[in-house]
């Protein structure tokens, strides 16, 4: 090959590669409000891609029936009764909205109230606590905020009632060919990428474990808590039980004191407000069962999956939920066993260009003696 070809060459590669990124950042901004349910799609359809290959047996190989039935169990046992109980949440925070505010101030302006609170607090603390008025203020402004915030969620909700059932139309619709599909889809994007194979492997067997062990040891775990602690403020006849369950759901990601953030709060409120035998019961349930629930059940569902750090679950949440919005408590952490798993690629990758960092502190304890 001449220099002119070479050149000529070298040009069509840049170019059709210049060309391929501008398609595809177009392709992506295009179908952007989309990206939210194909994700959620590819993701039920492997996690239901075993029961897909049952039916393909029982089915005699008709990719088809076993996909459509597929479809029709996690519509039956997923997404009827999801939306079911998040309608229930939604009408109780619609309450909560408008009694909240009003609830919190009649509470602090009883003198009695705020007097035995007070009398809960250290002699040495007293003095070091703000004025009533002051405090009385703040907590009423805090209801505001809750009030407000309430009420922007179940608008947004409303709002979106159309697009929720777009983005559900098109999970269900992708999630056929996904199963029906994927094996082809996966093996074309690993074909693209410029990976040998055992580097796509890796990719590919550390991205499911990880994958397996958030969603089992985030979503699982914390759906159990959030329901436990729903079903003891249901007994004992607290409002908002449904809407306080999903919370302590979401808040299960911060470990050791997640759900603690929304039970402790109503233990103390129960007793303060005399209501010692109800916040007995809510104690002890919280602490001892809701609370040791993550300890008992996240080593036999996780099992030996590769576990991600406390940390990155927590910060890759939170990121998911402010870019994807509710279905970040999924794809959040998903996002961020990606990013592990990349990095570890990239490790073993360049490990014989990579030296080891020995700190001085380190150097010095790991000297022999003399």
């Amino acid at each position: 090959m001449t220099n002119k070809d070479q050149d000529r060459d070298r040009f069509q590669k840049r170019f059709l590669l210049l060309l391929l990124l501008v398609v595809t950042a177009v392709f992506f901004r295009m179908i952007a409000r989309f990206i939210t349910p194909l994700l959620l799609a590819a993701l039920l359809a492997g996690m239901t891609y075993p029961l897909y290959l049952r039916l393909v047996r029982l089915a005699r190989g008709r990719t088809g029936v076993a996909a459509t039935v597929t479809l029709l169990v996690v519509v039956t046992v997923v997404v009827i009764p999801l939306t079911g109980f998040m309608g229930i949440v939604v009408d109780q925070a619609g309450e909560l909205t408008s009694s909240v505010a009003p609830w919190v101030e009649r509470g602090l302006e009883q003198e009695d109230l705020f007097t035995r609170l007070l009398e809960k607090v250290p002699e040495p603390v007293q003095g070091l606590l703000p004025e009533a008025d002051r405090v009385m203020a703040k907590v009423g402004e805090l209801a505001g905020r809750i009030g407000t915030f309430l009420v922007n969620s179940v608008a947004a909700l409303t709002r979106g009632t159309a697009s929720f059932f777009l983005g559900l139309f098109i999970l269900l619709y992708a999630m056929y060919f996904f199963l029906v599909s994927g094996k082809e889809i996966l093996t074309r994007l690993l074909y693209l990428m410029p990976l040998n194979s055992s580097q796509e492997n890796r990719l590919l067997e550390r991205f499911t474990s990880v994958t397996r062990a958030t969603v089992k040891g985030t979503l699982v775990i914390g759906m159990i808590q959030g329901a436990l602690g729903a079903l003891g403020f249901l007994v004992l006849g607290i409002n908002g039980w449904a809407f306080w369950g999903t919370i302590m759901a979401v808040l299960s990601i911060i470990p050791a004191v997640g759900a603690a953030l929304v039970w402790v709060p109503a233990v103390l409120y129960l007793l303060v407000a005399g209501q010692v035998a109800k916040g007995v019961i809510l104690l002890l349930w919280c602490a001892v069962v809701v609370s040791s629930s993550d300890n008992v059940l996240r080593p036999r569902l996780v099992g030996r999956d590769a576990k991600m750090p406390d940390l990155m679950i927590l910060v890759g949440t939170l990121g998911g939920l402010t870019m994807f919005g509710a279905t970040g408590v999924i794809l959040g952490p998903l996002v961020a066993a990606l990013f592990l798993t990349v990095w570890d690629l990239y490790g073993e990758a360049f490990g014989e260009g990579l030296e080891a960092v020995v700190l001085p502190g380190d150097a010095e304890r790991k000297a022999p003696a003399g």
